[in-house]
């Protein structure tokens, strides 16, 4: 199995935009979940952790985005963490056949800080760490 990008959509209420995305990933959860969910996993596809405690109410600080709480947290199914500058991320692992894994993923936020193109290129780099590339 190879990982993909398969939707992304964008959605404006107001001033909140609220991107999704389903990503088919090539690993089975277990090994999908410590990309999502450790400082180490998120900086080799996404942003470094300056600080992350993996607990529901933990601290978490994530560069360029601020620093807030995790506001879900079922290991190895979801964390979504809120942060001052860069509003509500969630990662949503489900089970995709034997070997797979499905993220729903959901970036609500204010402004025009991120964009369909950005999150997809992040995706695509998560995809690569996943299979062993770099």
């Amino acid at each position: 199995m190879t990982g993909s990008v398969e939707q992304g959509t964008s959605q404006t209420h107001g001033d909140i935009r609220i991107l999704h995305f389903l990503v088919r990933l090539p690993r089975p959860m277990e090994a999908v979940w410590p990309a999502l969910a450790t400082g180490e996993g998120l900086a080799a596809w996404f942003t470094a952790a300056d600080v992350l405690e993996p607990r529901l109410g933990g601290e978490v600080a994530l560069r360029g985005l601020g620093s807030g709480r995790i506001t879900a947290w079922d290991v190895d199914r979801v964390a979504e963490y809120t942060v001052e500058d860069g509003g509500r991320i969630r990662f949503h692992l489900e089970r995709d056949g034997d070997q797979g894994t499905a993220l729903r993923f959901t970036h609500e936020f204010r402004g025009e800080t991120e964009s369909e193109q950005r999150w997809r290129d992040r995706f695509e780099r998560l995809i690569a760490v996943l299979e062993g590339g770099s």
